[in-house]
């Protein structure tokens, strides 16, 4: 791995963490790299997360709004019952 910084300040700052930390600079560097790739996807998975259960509470608001099966059962029986009654009046 070749790593070169640009800035020497920077350089001297991450191997005097690598030291401390007991561990050679490209170790730390890829250790660092590691968890911050391993923050964002946990940032986006529970941000995933949290979109799917708003997704889930929404679909499951909308089929009992649009899918009202008692109540529809109820108005059909009752028109299905208006219609038998005219039918029999008509036929009287």
């Amino acid at each position: 791995m070749n790593l070169r910084f640009p800035d020497p300040a920077q350089r001297a700052a991450i191997e005097a963490a690598a030291r401390q930390e007991g561990v050679s600079l490209q170790e730390y560097i890829l250790s660092a790299a590691y968890a911050r790739a391993t923050a964002v996807e946990k940032r986006f998975l529970d941000a995933f997360k949290e979109s799917i259960a708003r997704s889930s509470d929404a679909f499951t608001e909308g089929a009992s709004a649009a899918d009202p099966r008692a109540q529809q059962r109820d108005a059909d029986l009752e028109a299905r019952r208006g219609l038998e009654q005219q039918e029999r009046g008509h036929a009287a």
